[in-house]
């Protein structure tokens, strides 16, 4: 078997944490001797042992002399548990292949060094961009410092998510409803906009049996509208809540809602009296929020764009037109007005919910 197939399986095997390692990167390790799988693990959550640990203690005393496929860098640094590479030199591994280098400061370069140093032997780039993908959370968390934004939407196929008097339930099919429920359960928040609340008074869960997780939910409301009995709040006992609100909203209301569960946090406006997205960005981003499911109307949509924050889209078009210059967009705001302003979006996969389709992608970048 080649290198490149044993890093893939490497990567199956990380991707199994998929949902509940966050904040930690999913990783996945193999130990191979003589041709032969001798250890396998995988990262399962934040706080248990790491990927390569697991994979050692698999291949109990066969891992003496035996080559290392890890999707990530190992680690140098004492956190909720001891440092890999000092397993691994104990261990007598005498190859290490590595798909990435850490993007966490802490560990980046150092673990293949101290391996280097230890006179193991190391190589790293193999199969860099799947695994750059796998964790592109995680890598947008390290190096840009806040979450990785993924905005989803359901539309007709001229671009519409509502009519003009806001029905959108439902666009889309069960299966593809399906599909984005298994979606918020590997995510670390949902957020909405005000809007959405009141018009569609949304619960924001993974609706599947036993999720792995319920992610955070985030409402942006800059004046504190949010109703009190709406299914979010009257929820937010059992379910993780924060509404984003400017500072000189109403106090009243305030102390009522954190009464019934939510977690209120004030943050400044932007220009147009909104609550600012980069003052979010930093609140999320010291709260360890590596992932966002933006699920919100056009206006939210339009906002993240503008901001830049944007990453990722996954946008599900039903064979049906709305029409009217007054029905909702999937983003709104004021537009562009030449061509060459559009943001352009690489398109990764075209996929089929019975007759829906489902198309994402990530917003090209020029740096």
């Amino acid at each position: 078997m080649r290198e490149e197939e044993y890093m893939k399986m490497a990567l199956a095997l990380a991707r199994k944490g998929m949902g509940t390692t966050s904040p930690n990167p999913m990783v996945g390790a193999l130990l191979v001797k003589g041709n032969k799988i001798v250890g396998k693990g995988y990262h399962k959550k934040a706080g248990q042992p790491h990927a390569e640990v697991l994979a050692i203690e698999d291949a109990k005393e066969y891992a003496m002399g035996s080559t290392l496929y890890v999707n990530l860098e190992p680690c140098t640094h004492f956190g909720k548990t001891p440092p890999c590479v000092d397993a691994i030199k104990k261990a007598g591994i005498k190859k290490v292949v590595v798909a990435m280098l850490d993007p966490n400061p802490a560990v980046n370069g150092k673990g293949v060094e101290a391996l280097r140093k230890a006179g193991i032997s190391v190589k790293v780039g193999l199969l860099e961009e799947e695994a750059k993908r796998l964790n592109e959370a995680f890598v947008v968390y390290m190096e840009k410092k806040r979450p990785f934004f993924i905005v989803k939407a359901a539309a007709s196929l001229d671009g519409k998510i509502a009519t003009k008097t806001c029905d959108s339930k439902w666009i889309t099919n069960e299966e593809s409803r399906m599909y984005v429920n298994k979606l918020r359960s590997t995510v670390d928040g949902v957020m909405v906009g005000i809007n959405t609340v009141i018009s569609d008074n949304p619960l924001l869960i993974p609706r599947t049996a036993r999720p792995k997780k319920h992610p955070l939910r985030i409402i942006l409301d800059s004046r504190l509208r949010i109703p009190l009995m709406c299914d979010i709040v009257k929820t937010s006992d059992k379910y993780r809540t924060i509404v984003f609100t400017s500072e000189d909203s109403r106090s009243d209301k305030e102390n009522r809602l954190k009464s019934m569960g939510v977690e209120i946090v004030k943050v400044k406006k932007d220009e147009n009296n909104r609550v600012d997205l980069r003052s979010v960005c930093e609140e999320l981003y010291r709260r360890e929020i590596l992932s966002i499911l933006v699920e919100g109307g056009g206006e939210t949509n339009s906002s993240i764009l503008k901001e830049g924050l944007l990453d990722k889209i996954i946008i599900f078009y039903a064979p049906i037109i709305i029409g009217g210059k007054n029905a909702l967009n999937i983003i709104g705001g004021r537009g562009i007005d030449f061509l060459k302003d559009a943001h352009k979006i690489d398109i990764t996969s075209v996929k089929r919910f019975k007759e829906d389709i489902c198309v994402e992608g990530y917003v090209h970048r020029n740096y």
